[in-house]
């Protein structure tokens, strides 16, 4: 009675003092009221990996812009090959935004109250393919926005190019930018049209931000596909510990990948100057930035770039690829 009595004494204790305490015989945390293989974090609170402790939550996520980038014209840009499956580019939309939808209703099942705003850049679709992403929106009863791409917006801005779909591809990289800059209120994630996301894929990207940018006092990039190419070069790295997963450090991306406000009306002269021309890589001003700051990847990957199968910049390993094909 006695034991039972002080014991409840010091977890009040503990918890008016911000501690958490684990029974390792138990397997329970007293102070949360949960057993510890149970999800032990609290959101813009307290990051907490067994066995490393807790990371206090300096850093909080406010919202999360996601712009989606569509163009089910171009089978696949810069390319002769095909992509796996060997499908048409608007199926592989439909499976792309069926996961981003997923992944959004899970992030919204574990945190009704964090704010999400999607909105769609399409460029030029026909109109039988605007028809199935409208319908696919609709479906999910989400709020979304789909905006219709003006290619004339920045032709004064960008470069002649060999063909009109690169000038395309910069003009809508440069108007999902400016969105992000001018309507952003905190996290924004710039995503393209042929990744399948998992469904965990934002709630996990979120809580990392979270307690990596905590860590280190600043805010960071966050790529949520481990991409093959990142293996090709002895480069060194470091191996982070996220929400649920290990993270490494990288220092190249592609054009999908979130971001922060902040660092976007820091970093706008890259921003802006990488889509003024096709670069040799493409990306070359945004790996500028990674120069600078921190730009993380998980291990294993969150979204699966649906690209050529031999192709370094497209599909990630260890992933079960036919099936998540058919689950989307």
């Amino acid at each position: 009675m006695l034991k039972n009595t002080i014991k409840k004494f010091f977890v009040k204790i503990s918890r008016m003092l911000g501690f958490e305490i684990l029974d390792q015989n138990k397997f329970v945390s007293p102070t949360l009221n949960k057993e510890i293989n149970q999800e032990l974090s609290i959101f813009n609170e307290k990051s907490i990996v067994i066995p490393l402790g807790e990371v206090k939550i300096k850093r909080k996520a406010k919202s999360l812009l996601i712009i989606f980038r569509t163009n089910s014209n171009i089978e696949i840009w810069d390319q002769n090959k095909k992509r796996v499956f060997e499908e048409k580019k608007i199926n592989y939309i439909k499976k792309s935004l069926n996961s981003l939808i997923k992944s959004i209703k899970y992030n919204k099942k574990i945190l009704p109250k964090f704010d999400i705003n999607l909105k769609i850049l399409d460029d030029n679709s026909k109109l039988e393919n605007l028809n199935i992403i409208k319908k696919i929106c609709e479906d999910s009863n989400l709020d979304y926005e789909l905006i219709n791409h003006d290619r004339d917006k920045f032709k004064d801005f960008i470069k002649k190019q060999k063909t009109e779909d690169t000038f395309s591809n910069l003009s809508t990289l440069l108007t999902s930018f400016n969105i992000g800059k001018d309507i952003g209120k905190d996290l924004i994630y710039f995503i393209e049209d042929d990744y399948i996301h998992s469904e965990k894929m934002i709630i996990e990207a979120i809580k990392t931000f979270e307690r990596i940018a905590s860590q280190l006092d600043k805010d960071i990039f966050i790529c949520p596909s481990d991409y093959p190419y990142l293996y090709m070069n002895n480069e060194k790295t470091n191996v982070l510990i996220g929400s649920d997963r290990h993270w490494r450090t990288i220092n190249k991306t592609l054009c999908t990948f979130m971001t922060t406000k902040n660092l976007i009306e820091e970093y706008w002269t890259n921003f802006e100057k990488n889509c003024e021309d096709r670069h040799d890589p493409f990306e070359k001003y945004l790996n500028e930035i990674y120069e600078k700051e921190i730009c993380i990847s998980p291990l294993k990957s969150l979204s699966t770039h649906m690209a050529n199968i031999n192709s370094s910049y497209g599909l990630s390993p260890f992933i079960n690829y036919k099936k998540i094909w058919e689950e989307n």
